[in-house]
């Protein structure tokens, strides 16, 4: 059987990395599996349990660390987020797809893990127009925005380690964009595990 492929998304708070993934998912061709990460933060409204995150304990989670259930994990303005292994090793053993979306310093150490897997990097068109989507989602004072926008200054000096990087300007076309790219990495993921099987 095939091997599952690993896509792991990241980029700045406000890229729009979550309305694309939601995108990535509403399409059943795109035959992917979400892997839901855990975190410690607070639940936000119109968020559910077990959909957007896994919520759980400080205690809990470092319960997992230590017991190291955790495939990836990192500390982010105050909150822990992590990627629960197993569920992961388990798709891609099955032939399926995972996409992982996590924060950079999550993404490198995934890598690590797994070095066959594929990187892609959410960018705005513009600084500007990075803070304009944070200050219009209401959410964080503009103390809190202008932290976030300088967080993403330190995230895009970790781009290069992507493979793939995508202007989110028009979400539409960023979305096929993303699509494109995925169905070429599994179709040469799949042209060599097809060689590595063949008799010769």
């Amino acid at each position: 059987m095939a091997r599952g492929v690993l896509f792991v998304m990241s980029g700045p708070s406000g890229t729009g990395k979550g309305t694309i993934c939601e995108r990535l998912l509403a399409n059943e061709n795109n035959n992917i599996f979400l892997s839901i990460s855990s975190t410690t933060r607070g639940i936000r409204k119109g968020e559910v349990d077990g959909v957007t995150y896994n919520y759980t304990t400080v205690e809990n989670f470092e319960k997992m660390i230590a017991d190291g259930e955790m495939l990836e994990y990192a500390e982010y303005n105050g909150n822990y987020y992590g990627t629960p292994r197993r569920a992961v090793a388990d798709m891609l053993s099955s032939g399926r797809n995972v996409l992982l979306e996590i924060e950079v310093q999550g993404a490198l150490k995934v890598k690590n893990i797994f070095p066959d897997a594929i990187l892609m990097f959410v960018i705005p068109p513009s600084m500007k127009e990075l803070k304009n989507r944070l200050t219009d989602r209401g959410r964080e004072s503009e103390e809190q925005i202008l932290k976030r926008m300088e967080t993403a200054k330190w995230e895009f000096t970790k781009s290069p380690l992507y493979n793939h990087i995508f202007i989110n300007d028009d979400l539409d076309e960023c979305v096929k964009e993303v699509e494109t790219v995925m169905r070429n990495e599994s179709a040469k993921r799949d042209l060599v595990d097809k060689l590595i099987s063949e008799q010769y």
